[in-house]
Parts: C-alpha cells; sequence; structure tokens
C-alpha cells in the first residue's frame, strides 16, 4: 500500500495560486473557501529583501491532531496516509478546526461540516495526480509515494533536502518543501 504525500518546491513557486484555483473547481468550493492558501513571506531586508511564497493545506500528518479531538470520529486516516473526514458523521463542532496547527479546514457553514483538502483522492483512486499539483504551471508541485525510494517525491526529498513544515510540532506532516 502506498502512502501518498506531496513536495512543493518553494522556489519554484511564483504565488500565482492555479493551485487554490483548481482545487476550488475541483472540489466546487465558492470562492471564499481555500483549502489550498498561498501566503506571502517577506525575507531579508530592504533593499535585498526578497518575496517567496508558501503554500499551505492539510499535512496529512501521521500524528493528526484533527483525529485524537474528534469526539464523534469523524475524521480518521486512510491506510495510504491520506487524511479524510467523513461528512455524514461530523457535528460541527469544529474541534477538528481549532486543533490543526496549520490552520487547515474550513467549515462549510451551509452544510455544517468541517472540511479539508483530500488529495483528490478519488482523482489518485483512478491514478491522476491532485488537481493542484496538475494546474500548477512552475511544476512547483509533486504528489507521489512516500514509501517508494525511487518515486519523485522521495527522490526530491533526499536530493533537495525537502523539509515538513513546522516539524517541531510532531505531528509528522506528509507534506515536505523545498527552501533553496
Amino acid at each position: 500500500m502506498p502512502k501518498y504525500g506531496l513536495v512543493t518546491d518553494l522556489t519554484k513557486c511564483a504565488g500565482c495560486r492555479a493551485c487554490t484555483v483548481a482545487c476550488q473547481m475541483q472540489n466546487d468550493l465558492q470562492p471564499y473557501e481555500r483549502w489550498v492558501r498561498v501566503q506571502e513571506v517577506d525575507a531579508g531586508k530592504f533593499p535585498s529583501d526578497t518575496r517567496r511564497f508558501l503554500i499551505v493545506q492539510c499535512q496529512h500528518c501521521d500524528k493528526a491532531p484533527c483525529i485524537s479531538v474528534c469526539p464523534v470520529r469523524a475524521n480518521y486516516k486512510r491506510t495510504d496516509g491520506i487524511v479524510m473526514i467523513d461528512e455524514d458523521r461530523c457535528i460541527g463542532c469544529k474541534y477538528c478546526i481549532v486543533a490543526c496547527p496549520y490552520q487547515a479546514r474550513i467549515f462549510n457553514e451551509e452544510r455544517g461540516v468541517a472540511q479539508k483538502c483530500w488529495l483528490c483522492y478519488k482523482r489518485v483512486e483512478k491514478g491522476v495526480a491532485p488537481a493542484c499539483v496538475v494546474a500548477c504551471p512552475a511544476g512547483a508541485r509533486y504528489f507521489g509515494d512516500l514509501e517508494d525510494p525511487d518515486s519523485e517525491v522521495s527522490k526530491l526529498i533526499v536530493s533537495r533536502k525537502a523539509a515538513k513544515l513546522r516539524p517541531d510540532l510532531g505531528t509528522e506532516p506528509n507534506s515536505y518543501y523545498i527552501r533553496s
């Protein structure tokens, strides 16, 4: 069984937000609903300061706090590593939203449920990469099996020293970032 994850090369990201729009279109989200956020990050000091972009979404953590706080077990992790929400079980308590240290969840007021990235699992089951990965014009996003040492994501993690976002939180995320 694969263990899916993402690698994002922040040195290639131009902040175009094509990943956000592709996610919104794929999941029929409203313009204000974002499962994929592109944040602007300034580094350095004038006159040599730079602007970079950080893409934040569900990190599909191995130790996901959203799972442990859910009183009705609506949050769970699939055997392939994708963290999911069973919307039929969700009671809308928002505990998972508060528990996520990456602020990667939203609340759908109309349906009364928490929502988040699910790595386009229906596409993945058909052998197609998530919409955010396919839509990236800069080729900054990669998806694959983290446990396959020959997969592109595994090779990038090693060769480009990709790092997890906030490893100090102990959530063991399955998204990695190339920063230089």
